[in-house]
């Protein structure tokens, strides 16, 4: 007799059969993870910093991709949500849209250097949705700095006006922030082992057995 699966099961087992297409879909995108570990590369080469941004999520996102990068990539990474009295200072005194932009200027964000956005619907000016992140991303562009992003929408801000931008395909409208996020997270892991130059502690202890 052939066990029914619960209402529990068939949840889960629809959202894994849903990251499988998300994977198959992002094949397509391959010339964009390309151009993302070449720039980052070129970002450590030049011996510039490489600024992640987001909200929610993403942030926190940013700051364990920023985290992998500098001690396994040895890239000068650094997440803008992750110095919490710098980030209410400059939110009480020039407001949550300047947030990122104002850390940047401060930074001197140069040519060598990069702007990483996370972010699911990537900002919209014309709505002013996410205008801290519309805002770094115009910031960065006006120093010739590369933006980076992996967001949810394609007509997102992110999207329309990044150099190399990741969009996960919108498989579940309903889940459009869980697959996003996940996969952010996903990618960037792919992105550390891509450029890792020192191997994980406890993998290097495993390949001694």
């Amino acid at each position: 007799m052939i066990r029914q699966l619960t209402v529990e099961e068939h949840f889960f087992r629809d959202c894994l059969m849903e990251m499988g297409q998300l994977a198959r879909e992002l094949e397509g995108q391959l010339y964009i993870f390309d151009k993302i570990v070449k720039i980052i590369r070129s970002v450590r080469e030049q011996d510039g910093r490489l600024f992640f941004c987001g909200v929610g999520g993403g942030a926190g996102n940013g700051a364990h991709a920023a985290g992998d990068l500098f001690k396994s990539c040895k890239v000068k990474a650094i997440c803008l949500t992750d110095n919490v009295p710098t980030l209410t200072a400059v939110t009480n005194d020039d407001g949550w849209d300047k947030v990122f932009m104002d850390q940047l200027w401060i930074w001197g964000l140069k040519d060598n250097d990069a702007l990483f956005v996370l972010s699911v619907g990537g900002g919209d000016e014309e709505k002013n949705i996410s205008a801290n992140i519309v805002k770094a991303v115009q910031f960065a562009k006006s120093r010739n700095v590369p933006v980076l992003g992996i967001v949810g929408k394609k007509d997102g801000f992110t999207a329309q006006n990044g150099d190399a931008v990741i969009v996960v395909p919108n498989v579940k409208s309903e889940r459009m922030t869980t697959h996003t996020e996940g996969m952010q997270n996903y990618i960037m892991h792919f992105v550390t082992e891509f450029l890792r130059l020192r191997s994980a502690k406890w993998e290097s202890q495993m390949e001694k057995k």
